[in-house]
């Protein structure tokens, strides 16, 4: 049988959040559910916090972080009304990246973003499941998006992936309100007992008779491994903490492994200088193996995370056979690497992945902004993708779909989701099959968020053996 290519699979498949249904023209619209909702209404806040101390990915150094938060009442065919929320950061570096537009107008766009989109959100729809609901406004986001940056004159246009982090909040918060409604986990919802289409509505023939649910699993995994994120400023010994803090929690990459019990390590690495970037990897594989042999520890992993700042493929390469072969044992630990090069595939066909893919598994993070996305990596090489629901919960369900049919690594990540939103988040990486563990880096940069949520999800933020128990992540809606 032939494999369908990117081409013949976008022709047959709606690309997420651009054409709906259209494919589905001519068939008999199913029954409404009598489970169906309709938004009532949304409400959106913000919140400002200050990191503890500074996080530095992507060639910037961050220090701050403006929480989104949606409140959506919804009320189901029988006239059962709910409240659900949705809270995600906006953040700019990792959304929308510019060298025209400071950090201020770039968060000022988002802010303004968010009210047009809660305008849009609250202008009407029929009444349908969540993913329908996402799927019909997910093209008057864009168009939204277009709007606001004519009206503000921005010197850059809001990109893609920041308009599916803005309105991810709002799809959380429909999703949850689902869930609540009917008294279950939202993840016990994507199957044809609460769902109007199958997959094919979505993606075309080959998904016929599929449903998320058989992408997505209704009940989470009951432990993970935390992923402890190493920022390419943090402290990796005590003789490099020449700010210390003194707040009582962890302030170096040894005090950290001691104090959470970690196995799982994801390292932010610059790719502007290959020599900084290699001895920066191997100086915290020296540190690691000595903390971990006066633990008794001798299984570990590291991610590396490049966030696109590779110049080109051939850095990657490089870096790669330098760390295999100066530390072979490192280079074993390492179980994937994010995004090394530019988040545009289409433009720079040059970064093919297929001789990286050789020495190691390579996901893409920034360039997931649809299915074509999705399938065009893979005609490059790239071997899986990161899953993470701040891009969009409806937008991801899809995105799990695609990479699970393909056979594709499905990896997670974290914006340092504090708080409920780190709930909402983990909620449905520990339900995806292949998420080897969970990024929760509000811990180390926003704990004074986390604080109201401990007591409620002890596993979830008090950490001493390394894992999260995401069994606590059972809770009607979206768990939080």
């Amino acid at each position: 049988m032939n494999r369908p290519t990117r081409r013949s699979f976008v022709k047959c498949a709606a690309v997420i959040g651009l054409t709906g249904s259209a494919m589905n023209q001519g068939r008999a619209a199913p029954e409404k559910k009598k489970s169906d909702v309709r938004i009532q209404d949304v409400s959106i806040g913000f919140e400002e916090f200050v990191f503890r101390t500074p996080l530095k990915f992507a060639g910037v150094v961050v220090d701050r972080q403006t929480m989104l938060t949606v409140h959506c009442t919804a009320r189901t065919a029988a006239g059962t009304e709910s409240r659900g929320f949705g809270s995600l950061p906006l953040n700019y570096t990792f959304t929308f990246p510019s060298k025209l537009l400071s950090p201020a107008t770039r968060q000022s766009a988002m802010k303004e973003l968010a009210k047009e989109i809660a305008t849009v959100t609250n202008s009407g729809h029929e009444l349908g499941h969540p993913i329908d609901i996402n799927w019909e406004l997910a093209p008057r986001y864009l168009q939204a998006a277009t709007e606001v940056s004519q009206r503000l004159q921005l010197a850059e246009p809001i990109p893609k992936l920041c308009t599916l982090v803005i309105a991810g909040a709002f799809d959380a918060a429909i999703h949850d309100a689902f869930g609540k409604a009917h008294s279950v986990s939202s993840f016990h919802t994507y199957g044809p007992e609460f769902m109007n289409h199958d997959l094919s509505h979505y993606l075309g023939a080959e998904y016929q008779g599929e449903y998320p649910s058989d992408y997505v699993q209704a009940q989470p995994q009951p432990r993970m491994p935390i992923c402890h994120l190493i920022s390419a400023v943090d402290p990796i010994t005590a003789a490099e903490n020449t700010q210390p803090i003194k707040d009582d929690l962890p302030e170096t990459l040894t005090e950290w492994i001691n104090y959470n019990g970690l196995t799982y390590l994801k390292i932010k690495l610059n790719g502007d200088d290959l020599k900084w970037d290699v001895e920066r990897l191997l100086h915290i594989d020296r540190v690691t193996a000595e903390t971990q042999r006066k633990r008794g520890v001798s299984r570990w992993t590291y991610l590396p995370d490049f966030n696109e700042k590779c110049p080109n493929v051939d850095y990657f390469l490089a870096f790669l056979k330098q760390i295999q072969e100066q530390a072979p044992e490192a280079f074993r630990r390492i179980e994937y690497v994010e995004q090394p090069t530019h988040r545009d595939l289409k433009s720079r066909p040059e970064n093919d992945m297929h001789e990286a893919a050789k020495m190691c598994s390579v996901v893409i993070d920034e360039s997931v902004i649809d299915v074509e996305s999705v399938m065009l990596a893979r005609e490059q090489g790239w071997t899986g993708v990161v899953v993470k629901s701040p891009k969009g919960l409806t937008h991801m369900l899809m995105i799990a779909a695609v990479a699970g049919k393909h056979k594709m690594r499905i990896a997670g990540g974290d914006m340092s989701c504090p708080g409920a939103a780190l709930i909402q988040t983990a909620s449905f990486q520990a339900r995806l099959p292949g998420v080897t563990s969970i990024e929760a880096n509000a811990r180390q940069f926003l704990p004074a968020a986390n604080k109201l949520w401990e007591t409620r999800f002890p596993g979830m933020f008090r950490i001493t053996d390394g894992m999260l128990k995401t069994d606590e992540l059972s809770g009607p809606g979206l768990g939080a």
